[in-house]
């Protein structure tokens, strides 16, 4: 039912962000700010306003796009070639970004748009009905505490490179922005400041959904443990990352079926934890946009899948068959559906990290090593793994989870460079957008730009 009237109602929601009531019908005096009195009074407008920060989450320039295109682009070691006409998107695969990049420039102002949605949910919660306020509250933090893991991966030094407490993040905001004031222009918290929240914010999630929230397309207890897991992942905290990920699989019973059936919203109904939503009304695949073919409803053709890659693969790896040929060019299958949801985290994830931490912690909590890896290849047509090495499941990893969006993480945390450059080159950081710095001189610019 919450899915059915998503679309109806984040129209509306997205006016609360910036909206103030009227008394008169043709009152044109400006309004800049919003009176909470009026536009967040009863339970209902709070969980429009909810419905809102989760249609801000998956706008193209969010997780319907801009973030997981961004971090494969800037992750890649030519092996894709980006053949089409943006150049926002040839100088994320160049590392060669300006700071006036459209991009990286709608990925930040996006993403805090969803957050202030957010922040404008918790700020009324004794609003929501008694029942709900902890559901509602739990996904709020989702949202916020989920978007400023992705802000700050790629808009700070990732973890461990420096000093933590020093290095700038991003700027948290945890109260809604109404109006803009001197008091709106932040300076950039650290990055152990920006973790500490985002743990904060998504353990609590974890804590406040209840599990009958099951809908991958909003907030559950496993899409708030995978993403935990994901940032102890990123933190080299292998415990945690094990644990919070054990928690994400708990309730899912087998990956789907075959290889292609996890991108099919047909086939991946029981490895999908966390997706966006889309349909022919409403959420946007621009993953679609750029990964498929031409010939491909949506699809651009931009994203040419190289040799390099294809030869990573086994002999008889049902993932080497998801791609396709069209006018000399190789493009990936996993995003050819313009009307697909957008997976976001799948189990195959979870799996993985949990195989990875158990390894490298020498424990077995909730399968072997082994016993994971070996649930990713037999569903790829191989058998089962012979030799369990880092390398071997760092690898099951980077082919399982090709193009959707975790690559420049990946590099970061193993430490591998990118081509010539480092994994703590300058040139693998966003720089903050020139209209932001421009407007707000407490934002600090990365070095390099």
């Amino acid at each position: 039912m919450r899915t059915q009237i998503f679309s109806k109602i984040a129209f509306i929601a997205v006016l609360v962000g910036s909206l103030a009531a009227c008394d008169k019908a043709l009152d044109l005096e400006p309004q800049q700010s919003i009176d909470e009195s009026t536009a967040l009074k009863t339970d209902q407008d709070v969980k429009v306003t909810l419905t809102g920060a989760y249609d801000g989450m998956s706008g193209g320039t969010v997780l319907g796009g801009t973030l997981l295109y961004t971090a494969e682009l800037l992750g890649d070691d030519r092996e894709v070639v980006f053949g089409g006409t943006f150049s926002t998107l040839d100088e994320i695969w160049r590392k060669t970004i300006t700071t006036g990049n459209g991009d990286v420039s709608a990925m930040w102002s996006s993403s805090y748009s969803a957050i202030n949605r957010a922040n404008n949910v918790l700020s009324a919660l004794d609003k929501v009905n008694a029942e709900d306020k902890a559901r509602v509250e739990g996904e709020a933090r989702f949202i916020r505490g989920f978007l400023f893991f992705e802000l700050v991966s790629l808009y700070g030094k990732a973890w461990g490179d420096g000093d933590n407490a020093t290095n700038p993040g991003v700027p948290l905001v945890l109260a809604p922005t109404r109006g803009v004031t001197e008091a709106d222009y932040r300076s950039r918290n650290s990055v152990a400041e920006v973790y500490a929240q985002v743990i904060e914010d998504l353990t609590q999630a974890e804590s406040l959904i209840p599990t009958s929230n099951d809908n991958p397309g909003f907030a559950s207890k496993s899409a708030a443990a995978a993403v935990l897991s994901r940032v102890y992942l990123m933190q080299l905290n292998y415990a945690a990352a094990r644990d919070a990920a054990n928690r994400a699989i708990g309730p899912f019973a087998v990956v789907a079926a075959t290889y292609p059936d996890a991108f099919s919203d047909e086939g991946a109904g029981s490895e999908r934890i966390f997706a966006i939503i889309v349909s022919d009304q409403d959420g946007i695949n621009d993953m679609n946009t750029f990964f498929s073919s031409e010939v491909t409803p949506g699809g651009r053709g931009d994203i040419l899948i190289q040799q390099k890659h294809l030869d990573l693969y086994e002999a008889g790896d049902s993932r080497k068959l998801f791609y396709e040929e069209s006018a000399g060019n190789t493009y990936t299958l996993k995003h050819t559906e313009r009307f697909t949801d957008v997976n976001v985290i799948r189990l195959a994830e979870m799996l993985l990290t949990r195989a990875e931490t158990n390894f490298r912690l020498g424990t077995s909590i909730g399968a072997t090593p082994a016993g994971d890896i070996n649930v990713i290849r037999n569903r790829a047509g191989l058998g089962d793994i012979g030799a369990l090495t880092l390398e071997a499941i760092l690898k099951e990893r980077r082919l399982e989870l090709a193009h959707e969006g975790l690559q420049i993480h990946d590099r970061k945390r193993n430490r591998e460079s990118v081509g010539t450059l480092a994994w703590n080159s300058d040139a693998l950081v966003l720089p903050i957008p020139q209209r932001e710095v421009d407007t707000n001189k407490n934002l600090k610019q990365n070095p390099g730009y």
